[in-house]
């Protein structure tokens, strides 16, 4: 799936972030990722086409979007209201629904529009030490879009950062991108291979490549993470393998994202198969038993023959 020269979709406009970056932010999603990671957090974001999402809680049942519907589309009797298989995504449904039960994600805006919008929180960022994140998805499919919005933020003294999972073409990346980026969250998932291609439905080696060449740029700030899926990502095994990785490339230091479960309601609303993973945050005690897991593994890494970078 190639973005290079597709006018990218974006799902939400995060404004007033304290999560993504250093001071207050606005966070830009963007629709289309290469991956499909089973345990995304914004199944949202994967598709780069226009989707309708449609939220039960909402639904007063009041029939309106079925008759809005040109193509039969709209089932009242069935769990997850559209036959996907139908539907045009042409959104009268949700243009019909007075209890916004179905929405179209997903939204073109110019570099220009985009800009204006980013720009209301200038002073926010200026006061704060903030500035603007790019994240998807993943933004780095469209570098002909967000590399000239990275230099319009940048012409007007904002801080800018991406976030990436590293799969993405590194000439271009470099050539369109970079130069315009302050920081660089690179996430890092699984480490073994075929456990990677299982979860994430790609392989990684692109990703790490893509990570080693990185951490060796003059002037670039990267920041490795990995997020905390239970089960998955936080196994002693796959944190100690993560942490070897990113010592042999170079990279100083690590940091977790929280589980987040709020994925699994929107994988169901957008009718996609919803994942086997707790529906709850978890209990801040566990959490943090893995965050002092893996501050563990870095500490004994940093303490062999060939530490990690200092």
């Amino acid at each position: 799936m190639s973005g290079q020269n597709k006018q990218p979709l974006v799902v939400d406009i995060k404004r007033h972030s304290l999560e993504d970056g250093p001071g207050i932010r606005s966070v830009v999603f963007f629709k289309g990722c290469p991956a499909s990671c089973m345990f995304c957090q914004n199944p949202e974001t994967q598709n780069p086409e226009t989707e309708i999402v449609f939220r039960a809680a909402r639904c007063i049942g009041c029939a309106s979007c079925g008759k809005a519907c040109r193509h039969g589309a709209i089932d009242l009797a069935m769990v997850g209201r559209i036959h996907r298989d139908r539907c045009s995504r042409c959104g009268n449904c949700a243009l019909a629904c007075p209890s916004s039960a179905l929405e179209v994600v997903g939204k073109a805006y110019s570099v220009e529009a985009l800009t204006e919008i980013l720009m209301l929180d200038y002073h926010y960022y200026r006061h704060s030490g903030g500035g603007v994140t790019l994240s998807g998805g993943e933004c780095t499919m469209y570098p002909d879009f967000v590399g000239p919005l990275l230099k319009s933020l940048k012409q007007n003294s904002v801080h800018t950062a991406v976030q990436t999972s590293g799969d993405f073409d590194y000439e271009s990346f470099k050539g369109k991108i970079m130069p315009w980026v302050d920081t660089v969250y690179f996430d890092v998932k699984i480490a073994d291979p075929e456990t990677h291609r299982q979860y994430i439905g790609r392989s990684n080696h692109l990703s790490f490549d893509n990570l080693r060449r990185l951490v060796s740029e003059p002037g670039v700030e990267v920041h490795p993470r990995i997020p905390l899926i239970p089960g998955i990502t936080d196994s002693n095994e796959n944190l100690s393998a993560i942490v070897e990785l990113l010592a042999d490339a170079g990279a100083v230091d690590v940091t977790m994202i929280p589980y987040n479960p709020m994925g699994i309601e929107m994988a169901a609303g957008l009718g996609h198969k919803v994942p086997p993973l707790p529906e709850t945050f978890m209990k801040p005690a566990d959490e943090k038993a893995i965050y002092e897991k893996l501050r563990s593994l870095v500490q004994r890494r940093r303490q062999r023959a060939v530490p990690l970078p200092q």
